[in-house]
């Protein structure tokens, strides 16, 4: 079954989402929201943009640091992710040494009021105790 995106009013309706074209497994959300978890829900990929946000362009170095807990392998793999998204700019500068920064792009800038809404529901709603082991 081919799932499209219908929009009325500005507003996207909701489609179903299936896996495998499986109809049991089946639940209805908007598409909108499908695509910002898909990017967004993968681990790190928040405070990744987070950082970016409050700290401006960053070298890869810096944001390591920034995240206490995530591998090189996984700084990479998610900062590849959000450019190819783009959310984020990867540049060069001609060394010597040669070092490489991020920055956000416009769409990548504009998530910042809303991941300052999520730290306050966090702050307010979301219990220290409820994620197991920290970020």
């Amino acid at each position: 079954m081919a799932e499209h995106e219908v929009v009325t009013d500005g507003e996207p309706t909701a489609a179903a989402a299936c896996a495998g074209g499986d109809q049991a497994g089946c639940f209805n959300v908007e598409l909108a929201l499908t695509r910002v978890f898909t990017l967004l829900g993968k681990r790190w990929t928040g405070l990744l943009l987070a950082v970016l946000n409050q700290s401006g362009p960053a070298y890869f170095s810096e944001l390591r640091r920034a995240i206490p807990g995530i591998s090189e392998r996984m700084l990479s793999d998610r900062l590849t992710e959000l450019t190819e998204a783009g959310m984020v700019v990867r540049e060069v500068d001609a060394g010597p040494p040669l070092r490489v920064s991020y920055r956000l792009t416009e769409g990548g800038a504009a998530l910042k009021p809303a991941l300052t809404e999520l730290a306050v529901w966090a702050d307010r709603y979301l219990p220290e105790t409820a994620l197991r082991g920290g970020c």
